[in-house]
């Protein structure tokens, strides 16, 4: 039986057979070398043209794209990590979370495929499947009817992209129920889990770890910059997917790499004992969903994020501002990156805060909300 994935093989085939094939050569800086396989050598593929990446650094790396300057050790170790924390076959790392959602989508998804994707998602998404050229339909938020109608519809092969949690609203996607329309369909789904990621599921495995569909999943993309606070994006998926991703995504290949310091950095992060910090985030979840509860304020959200709808983008600047005044920094989203007249103070929570200070902002929030009418 032909797999829905099987049309990935069929791309790289043709792409080897036109010697187009890119392969990553894991390597080291050392210098004015670079280190391949153990053999040193004279390296004149770098971009640090005034050498001055080894000038106060414990550590030379590339400036340049990853098939040109060279692939990092770094790069190597944490990639495995995110493969096996995704439950997944390989992992690739991008510059940022939108170049990752660039790069997977417009590699996966071609002219005459079908593609849907909430009206939710974040801007990348919606970015990378105008540049796909696939054909895009755009379904209710979170309305699996309307999912399940409009992709019945359509010949053809199918696509479904949702976000985990979704970043303006902080509500969680229905992935179960996603996941068995997917499978019924025969789609291929992506999950984008840049805010679900390293926060929810078993050990932080995100969003599809949460609803126990981890393996429903085809194709993960998430951010590094959120969860682990550190920098870049990052694709997981089986071999075939990161392979054709290297060698056609135009947002991995023409842009230079994460310096390796950073990467460093983010192992470090990944290796910590993140399980403390999830744990009290969790806490400080419930804390000021709680508070919101009881001074009367109904949310959707169930996650970190919380938006506090205020309507008009003049109120919620003021609503802001009066915060700002009273010691708290939460900033007004306005149209477009919301619609109109659903302008909001988007509210989000972290393992730093203790409890007190959360109580704190609650007191000065209800103050608020009774000031600007909002309860």
């Amino acid at each position: 039986m032909k797999h829905k994935l099987d049309f990935v093989n069929s791309k790289l085939e043709s792409i080897k057979e036109q010697n187009l094939y890119r392969q990553l050569k894991n390597s080291k800086i050392k210098n004015s070398h670079i280190i391949i396989n153990k053999k040193s050598l004279l390296n004149f593929s770098s971009n640090d043209y005034l050498g001055l990446s080894s000038q106060k650094s414990s550590k030379n790396f590339q400036s340049s794209s990853r098939l040109v300057s060279g692939n990092d050790e770094s790069f190597q170790v944490l990639e495995k990590e995110l493969a096996k924390h995704k439950s997944q076959h390989e992992s690739l790392i991008f510059p940022t979370g939108y170049m990752a959602n660039i790069g997977v989508i417009t590699t996966l998804i071609q002219k005459n495929d079908i593609v849907l994707s909430d009206k939710l998602n974040h801007a990348s998404i919606i970015d990378a499947c105008m540049m796909s050229n696939g054909k895009t339909i755009v379904y209710k938020h979170n309305d699996l009817s309307d999912l399940e109608s409009k992709l019945r519809k359509k010949n053809g092969r199918k696509f479904i992209i949702t976000e985990g949690v979704f970043s303006m609203d902080g509500d969680f996607a229905d992935l179960k129920n996603i996941a068995k329309i997917a499978e019924s369909n025969d789609a291929i789904l992506i999950l984008d889990d840049a805010h679900g990621d390293f926060v929810f599921g078993s050990d932080g495995k995100g969003t599809p770890n949460h609803f126990g569909v981890s393996k429903k999943i085809d194709v993960y993309v998430s951010s590094l910059s959120k969860g682990l606070g550190s920098f870049g994006g990052y694709i997981a998926g089986q071999k075939n997917i990161i392979e054709l991703t290297v060698n056609k995504a135009k947002s991995f290949i023409y842009t230079s790499a994460l310096p390796a310091p950073i990467v460093d950095i983010t192992i470090q992060r990944f290796e910590s004992d993140r399980e403390k910090n999830r744990k009290k985030l969790l806490k400080n979840i419930k804390t000021f969903h709680d508070g919101l509860h009881e001074i009367g304020l109904d949310i959707k959200s169930k996650s970190h994020i919380i938006p506090i709808i205020v309507g008009k983008e003049k109120d919620a600047v003021s609503f802001s501002n009066y915060l700002f005044k009273n010691g708290i920094f939460a900033q007004a989203i306005r149209y477009p990156t919301v619609p109109k007249d659903q302008a909001r103070i988007r509210m989000s929570l972290t393992a730093k805060l203790e409890k007190k200070q959360i109580l704190s902002c609650l007191t000065i929030l209800e103050k608020s909300l009774k000031k600007f009418n909002v309860i």
